[in-house]
């Protein structure tokens, strides 16, 4: 097992990104880097680069690719070549992730695989119609049948669950159609690059993790 592994997650809303990097940065011994996480921290923190974000969200506008790209950057050129990585959430579009590559190609060294969870529709949809995220530590939970989620508490650090505006039926479809505009296209880039690996996610969260690491184990 190579402990300096540099690995991208990729997958539409739902897929169980989130949940398969809790359980790989462990088993791979590497940082989760999280680009909704990055995007967070920044904000609160009033970083110069959180401060631009800042600015483009009050005035309504989309934050511009280059200060995501300069977000998610900063911190995966902060790590040392012979380190590995696991991130996820970028790139979403295939601009991203040229700057991505260039950027690791000429100031250290380029991710070494690309796992795409593909899901069906129907089953995305009814997962994030159940997905809870913890307000403490941004652990992804879900809703079972029949519980409620004012008793429910999040696994990690026991902190409060809550659902997320953009996990409503209408959010969850018009997320689910934008990435497919958007961000499938990335597939071919690392398809190209033969670094992309295709693993079927409908499965359970334990079958899914067993076929990722089959797929990234040398």
């Amino acid at each position: 097992m190579s402990q300096g592994l540099r690995l991208v997650l990729f997958g539409p809303p739902g897929a169980g990104k989130g949940t398969q990097a809790q359980l790989l940065k462990d088993w791979l011994k590497v940082p989760h880097i999280s680009s909704g996480d990055l995007f967070r921290h920044h904000l609160r923190q009033g970083t110069p680069l959180g401060l631009e974000a800042k600015g483009y969200m009050n005035k309504g506008e989309l934050v511009p690719d280059s200060v995501t790209i300069d977000i998610v950057l900063d911190k995966v050129l902060s790590i040392s070549d012979d380190e590995g990585f696991i991130l996820d959430g970028f790139p979403r579009n295939p601009h991203q992730a040229n700057e991505l590559e260039k950027a690791l190609v000429g100031n250290s060294r380029n991710v070494d695989k690309v796992v795409h969870i593909h899901v069906s529709q129907p089953e995305l949809l009814r997962r994030l119609g159940g997905r809870l995220v913890c307000r403490g530590c941004q652990a992804p939970s879900s809703l079972g049948e029949g519980e409620d989620i004012g008793s429910k508490k999040c696994s990690q650090c026991g902190g409060e669950l809550y659902q997320r505006e953009d996990d409503n039926p209408e959010a969850v479809k018009r997320r689910i159609e934008i990435y497919r505009e958007e961000t499938e296209p990335v597939l071919g880039f690392y398809r190209e690059r033969g670094v992309l690996v295709d693993i079927p996610g409908d499965n359970t969260v334990d079958e899914v993790n067993k076929q990722v690491i089959s797929a990234i184990a040398p």
